[in-house]
Order: structure tokens, then sequence, then C-alpha cells
């Protein structure tokens, strides 16, 4: 057993689709160490997977746990949506040797991180200034639409608020984004803001467009579409790329004054981050403060794209009452 550590540490873990982040925190204050990746197609399940990882880094004891995960956190079995993985978070914790595992749906575990996110982990879009302890929201397209909240307690603490946000239903702003809808009500019985705002959305989009602009449909997945139109190399791929952003920003502005989120919304999801600079010079902020009377109100409020990497890692850290030291 290594002996490297005087106390165990506890573990931390990112659960997606496909891909498995595990790392570990020794004590608050302390940095982020040990990061890897797993594939999760190669273990049957949570614990299989955090073992493996375990015996990896050479520490196969931890005491405690918080484990983030792509799904609904809703009693004790779990059965993810985008893999085969199905378990009971109890009999989890016992296999481990665990005091304690937390679960926590992977945008509440982005919204736990989102009081230690400072510096170059955050780029801000526009103007706005955050009024301290006012709530924030968070919004991100990856594979689908992940949306969360934090507001704080009457005892002064930061409470997360995980939602099915992305499954709202798409509000088109003008008569082109009217006309994208309609295309996809013949696919889509409820237009959810996911079917346009995501990876898949961004399919979508070059579908419709393609189809309003009377031209032909290649089958592009996302990264092919995003390619293309940073680009410049495709019309159609341009359009659904501004678009999305532009619909992101009326999804966040909703979010934004349905919570009164003065606190600023942080956008996360693998999409914008491949973005780079395009996403500051995109529509987004535009169609953010485009609401109207509340124009101003608006404007006051900061948007800020998430730049750190592994920020579910932090908020699991958080969730275990541990604000990690950057290395």
């Amino acid at each position: 057993m290594n002996t490297l550590y005087n106390t165990p540490p506890s573990l931390l873990g990112d659960i997606g689709g496909t891909n498995a982040r595990f790392a570990l925190i020794q004590s608050d204050g302390s940095p982020i160490t040990h990061e890897v990746t797993l594939p999760t197609g190669q273990f049957p399940d949570l614990a299989a997977a955090a073992q493996a990882y375990l015996q990896q880094v050479g520490q196969p004891r931890v005491q405690q746990a918080c484990i983030a995960i792509a799904n609904p956190i809703d009693g004790d079995v779990l059965k993810m949506t985008n893999n085969h993985w199905q378990f009971s978070i109890e009999a989890t914790r016992q296999q481990l040797g665990l005091n304690s595992l937390l679960m926590l749906n992977d945008w509440e575990a982005m919204a736990m991180a989102a009081p230690a996110l400072q510096g170059t982990d955050l780029e801000q879009i526009g103007s706005g200034e955050p009024v301290p302890d006012a709530p924030k929201g968070l919004i991100g397209p990856g594979t689908g639409l992940g949306v969360s909240s934090l507001v704080r307690s009457r005892r002064g603490d930061w409470v997360p608020i995980a939602g099915e946000g992305g499954h709202v239903s798409l509000s088109p702003t003008c008569s082109r984004e009217a006309d994208i809808l309609r295309i996809l009500w013949r696919s889509y019985p409820h237009v959810s803001a996911e079917r346009a705002i995501s990876g898949m959305g961004l399919e979508n989009l070059y579908r419709a467009i393609c189809e309003l602009n009377g031209t032909e449909i290649e089958p592009l997945l996302a990264a092919q579409v995003t390619e293309r139109a940073l680009a410049a190399q495709d019309v159609a791929c341009e359009e659904a790329l501004e678009r999305m952003c532009r619909l992101l920003g009326n999804a966040a502005a909703n979010l934004a004054v349905t919570l009164g989120a003065r606190g600023g919304i942080y956008i996360g999801g693998g999409v914008i981050g491949r973005l780079g600079d395009y996403f500051s010079r995109s529509g987004f902020r535009a169609a953010f403060e485009a609401k109207g009377r509340f124009e101003s109100y608006m404007s006051r409020i900061p948007t800020y794209v998430i730049r750190a990497e592994q920020p579910a890692l932090i908020g699991c850290a958080m969730g275990l009452g541990m604000t990690p030291g950057r290395r």
C-alpha cells in the first residue's frame, strides 16, 4: 500500500457517457491531483472503474468520495442513459469500503464549482458586474444541454439546484428561427431547447437550414459542422453555428430572468469550449440582452465561459467541503 498520505485522501469523479475521470484531493486548500481518465466501456460499473483507478495510482483505500454523473440522481439505483452502467449507490459505497459516497448530477457539480472559479478559469463575454450573494445560473451545450443554478441559503452557504432545464420548449425569437422550429416539429412532437442547443442540436440546425435554403444536406456530424463554419467553408454550417450561439444566448437569458441570476450566468459544456475566440464574436451576448423592456436589466448581468479544466471535479471537492488549491 502507498504510504504517501498520513490520512486517506478523498476520491473525486466525473462520469460521462464515454469517459470516467477520477482524481484525489487530500484536504481543504490542497490541489486536485492524480487525474486519470478511463473509458467507461472497459468496466461493468462505477465500482469496477473506481477500483481500477485507485490501483493505478497506488492508493487503494479512501474513506469518502464525491462522484458527478451525467444522469439524474433519483433514488439508490442509477441507470445511465448514455452508457451501459447500472448500479446501486449503497452497494458501490460498500464495494469501495467508503464511509460516505456522495453522488451529484454533473451540472449540480458544475454549480458547486462556480464560487471557486477565478482568474483565467473564466472568460467574461460582454459587460456586467456580479451582485454578491445573488443567484448564479449555469448552462452549457454538450451531448445535451445542461442547466443548473446556485443560490445562497439563509445560513450563508451556497446551495446547488440540479434540474433538467435543457428540456424546456425551444423558443424562437425571429421568423427564421420559427421556420427552423416548424421543420424540427416534423421529427419531434416536443422540440426542447437541447434539440437545437447541443451537439445533436447543431446537426439538427444544419439540416433544417439546408432544407430552408434548398441546398443538399450532407450527413455531417457536429464536429464537421463546426469545422466548416469556423473555416467559412459552408454557408449552412456558418448559419447553424451562429444560430446555435444566439439560441444559447436566449436560453441563458430566460434562465437569468427566471432565476434573478444577478450573480452571473456561467457557460460550460464541451461544444462552446471548442469554439475558441469565435464565441465572443458571435451573437450570443446580443441575444442574451435582447429582452425588450428588460434590456437594461440584462446588460448588468455578466456572462462567463468556464475555461477551467475539469470544473466538475472542482465541484465534487466543494461538495465534500473542500476548496481546491491551485498548482
